[in-house]
């Protein structure tokens, strides 16, 4: 029988004991970390969220306390009162290593079977153990330690935000179904057969009507939904730390961001960042590293060597050009004499994964060039090349010929690929910049129309509505991302608060009124009655959170994520429910469609 914690309070965490608690009785309670028996003598390292302490069991002295002592296990749950003391053997390596307790009492609260994973830090269980058995996984130090800068994380931003104005809100969680960019989560009403919620991909359009109702500045730790394929840094729910500001343009939004990561890594890591923070536009990020979050913790930036070869006798370049498209190089510095032919053509294989058909290269050596494609050039192409990349012995110049878009995308990806292989990129750095003015749409191919880049109730940029008629293509947004290391940490923008300009946006989208009115008639309703101009923008928490623990996983700093399949591996879900469930949402499923076909058959 487990024996009850009646009559003990614990007194202390196993790691908050210090030099002012010696010589004084504590009780401490956990989980049994392991269990050293030395014959008279047992050890047991005693673990709770705060740490490892380490209890000696003097068996000479207390029969009763050997016949407990000798039972405990791994994973065991106890209580123990005793003397803390000052150790004869110091551990330096552990933070309580100075210090001991000799147990007088033990109870043991609960018992353990062997578990299927160790509760260690460098864990050797692959990830699909630790999220099936995840309660295990979450008592690892690490784990722990997550979890605690993510609670951290989140109070200071309410400190943060309160302190400057800001309302939490809780906006609701089921919700009318609106475009976003990806698909909805629905839930099935009862009340309403036939007719389903949604679980928001965004508190987007409620926090713009949280502005038309006056609140000024909002914010919200927000659970958020969206039902599309996974990656790393992917969930189909997750959390966005999310806010909007009324009577505000783009440094405002900027500014008030700045002042929060700036806090927010102070006060939780004890990391000074000095802002404010560079600013990229999307023209000048793409042109230089291929992408809209860029990584600038090193160089090997993208150069333009089009009109250098546009008329090149290497048709793979000048036939790009001519199609619209581009030749863009990065010098990989060092690699023409670093990496071997077999290396160089795994690279031009990586770029395929993004479209390219292909990487061109000259690797410059000591005596000359090394490449297959410098014989159709001429001497003046090949010194133009070399000039603007910069290039030295040793170097290797990588080229990619395509449309602007496989061209940025390809180039984009290689440095970082190239920068892994060199292990240039410093762990220890902190990047942060701001990519603004991005397109405010993007051309749907497939469906021969106009998409937003962000969402429909971005602002364009003043002096680019002139071209919503004409020239749609080059109109830039109020848009902005904050980006880290390479990594989109969130984004916003300066919304649209007049009506005419939000009907215009939407007619350009391809929404005819009666679509519009159907989806965002909410919205459209409450402009009416007169909107400030505002703006904000959602972080991604778990992405935040994510760099700051400096783990390359998301689903390390949430408690219980999904797997790849968007399944709960702990608890099975999702899963099939009662019929009677079913028939009481008035839903019947594929299965059960074909069930009744095939008794019909019968």
């Amino acid at each position: 029988m487990a024996e009850t914690l009646s009559g003990m309070k614990r007194t202390h965490m196993c790691a908050e004991v210090n030099e002012n608690d010696v010589n004084t009785e504590v009780v401490v309670m956990g989980w049994v970390q392991k269990r050293r028996d030395l014959g008279k003598l047992i050890f047991i390292d005693l673990r709770d969220r705060s740490g490892i302490l380490q209890i000696v069991f003097n068996t000479e002295k207390n029969s009763e306390l050997l016949r407990k002592a000798v039972q405990l296990r791994s994973e065991f749950v106890v209580a123990v009162r005793g003397m803390l003391v000052n150790r004869s053997n110091v551990n330096p390596d552990m933070p309580t290593g100075q210090w001991e307790v000799l147990a007088d009492e033990l109870r043991i609260l609960s018992k353990a079977q062997t578990p299927p994973i160790l509760i260690e830090e460098e864990v050797d269980a692959n990830e699909a153990m630790r999220l099936k058995y995840r309660y295990l996984d979450l008592r690892r130090h690490k784990m722990q330690k997550n979890l605690i800068l993510r609670h951290k994380v989140a109070k200071t931003a309410r400190d943060y935000f309160d302190e400057n104005g800001f309302l939490e809100i809780e906006t609701p969680v089921l919700i009318k179904s609106t475009p976003e960019g990806a698909r909805d989560y629905l839930v099935p009403s009862r009340v309403h057969p036939g007719k389903f919620f949604a679980l928001p991909q965004s508190p987007q359009i409620l926090k713009q009507i949280l502005m038309v109702s006056g609140f000024d500045r909002y914010f919200q730790i927000a659970k958020c939904f969206r039902d599309e394929d996974l990656r790393a840094d992917r969930q189909p729910e997750f959390t966005q730390i999310d806010l909007e500001m009324s009577f505000v343009d783009v440094d405002d939004v900027i500014s008030i961001n700045e002042g929060f990561i700036r806090r927010v890594f102070h006060d939780v890591l004890g990391v000074d960042v000095s802002t404010p923070f560079p600013r990229l536009t999307y023209k000048e990020a793409m042109e230089r590293y291929g992408s809209d979050k860029p990584d600038t913790r090193f160089g090997l930036e993208l150069v333009d060597v089009s009109d250098i070869v546009k008329n090149s006798g290497f048709k793979v370049f000048s036939d790009a050009i001519a199609r619209g498209g581009s030749v863009r190089a990065i010098n990989a510095k060092g690699c023409g004499a670093e990496f071997s032919r077999k290396e160089i053509d795994s690279l031009g294989e990586y770029v395929k994964t993004y479209k390219a058909k292909g990487m061109a290269w000259v690797a410059v050596e000591e005596n000359g060039l090394r490449s297959s494609i410098t014989k159709f050039m001429s001497d003046d192409e090949i010194q133009g090349i070399l000039k603007r990349t910069e290039a030295e012995a040793g170097d290797l110049i990588c080229f990619i010929a395509d449309k602007n878009e496989i061209v940025y995308d390809a180039l984009g990806h290689l440095r970082l690929e190239v920068a892994r292989r060199l292990n240039i990129i410093d762990d220890d750095k902190l990047n942060f910049l701001w990519v603004t003015e991005f397109p405010m749409f993007e051309y749907n191919e497939e469906e021969n129309r106009w998409d937003a880049k962000h969402h429909p109730f971005t602002s364009p940029m003043d002096e680019d509505i002139c071209l919503l008629d004409s020239d749609p293509e080059k109109v830039r947004a109020k848009a902005y991302d904050i980006v880290l290391n390479g990594v989109e940490l969130g984004g916003g923008s300066i919304r649209i608060h007049d009506q005419d300009m939000q009907g215009k946006i939407f007619k350009l989208l391809g929404f005819t009124e009666e679509e519009a009115n159907s989806r965002f008639g909410f919205l459209l309703e409450a402009f009416r009655y007169g909107t400030p101009p505002h703006g904000g923008l959602a972080y991604g928490m778990d992405r935040l959170v994510m760099l700051m623990a400096k783990t390359t996983s998301i689903r390390d700093v949430i408690a219980f994520p999904k797997v790849q399949n968007s399944s709960c591996l702990m608890t099975g879900a999702p899963d099939v429910v009662d019929e009677k469930q079913l028939k009481e949402l008035k839903i019947t499923t594929v299965d059960q469609i074909g069930t009744q076909e095939r008794i019909n058959e019968e």
